[in-house]
């Protein structure tokens, strides 16, 4: 308990006196996991619309693969990204492995099956009626489906955050594929791994409240866009 409540004391101490090196960590943490989630929303949007919308040969096999991408264990897409990106693989002419790139591109394969998912659930509880009538009257396939969006919009909204939530605390996958990179590839919870495996639990007491802070922003946010209150 003596060693905890030091830790603390002095983790709270490396926060309030904006420690250079947390503040490395966290920032490039949240520019790769926003990065990873820019993409993952261009992709998991227009994919979950015309999944919720149109009927087509082979969506049902479509459904079930993204299905199976949201259960994913995100080290096994860590390991399809490395071997992707290593010396032997077909794109290891990017030289982007044990770089921030790298991921990216390792988040963006987990969070685009979840912001995908969660928008055709969004969109598919949008009366389907609503689509017939805008057709009916005139409106093109993109009009109507953008119509469709803006009723579905917290839905949306939910799915994004989601793939937030699916990628800022991920850890076997960015390890794998940053390498865990002081200054480089460091991000949050491999930079918690690390110095607790160093000993140096003041750090990872520090990184580990900051991310817990970062987690319960999310679902928050997840909860308001919910249309829940916290009691």
């Amino acid at each position: 308990m003596e060693i905890l409540g030091e830790s603390l004391s002095q983790a709270w101490g490396l926060i309030l006196h904006f420690d250079p090196y947390l503040g490395q960590v966290v920032g490039l943490s949240l520019a790769v996991s926003g990065l990873a989630l820019v993409v993952s929303t261009a992709l998991g949007v227009p994919l979950g619309s015309f999944l919720g919308l149109y009927h087509f040969p082979g969506r049902r096999l479509s459904i079930a693969l993204i299905y199976t991408g949201m259960g994913f264990p995100p080290i096994v897409v860590g390991l399809f990204v490395y071997l992707l990106l290593s010396r032997a693989g077909p794109l290891t002419f990017l030289s982007w492995l044990f770089t921030p790139q790298a991921m990216v591109i390792a988040q963006v394969l987990i969070a685009s099956p979840l912001v995908t998912g969660f928008t055709m659930a969004a969109v598919k509880g949008v009366s389907p009626r609503l689509h017939d009538q805008l057709v009916s009257l005139g409106a093109t396939r993109w009009q109507a489906t953008w119509a469709i969006l803006k009723e579905a919009r917290l839905g949306v909204l939910v799915a994004i955050v989601a793939g937030l939530g699916g990628i800022i605390s991920e850890v076997g996958a960015v390890m794998l594929v940053g390498g865990n990179i002081e200054g480089s590839t460091r991000v949050l919870t491999t930079a918690i791994l690390l110095e607790t495996r160093r000993g140096a639990f003041d750090v990872a007491l520090a990184l580990g409240l900051i991310l817990l802070a970062l987690t319960f922003l999310i679902n928050v946010a997840l909860l308001r866009l919910q249309g829940r209150t916290l009691d």
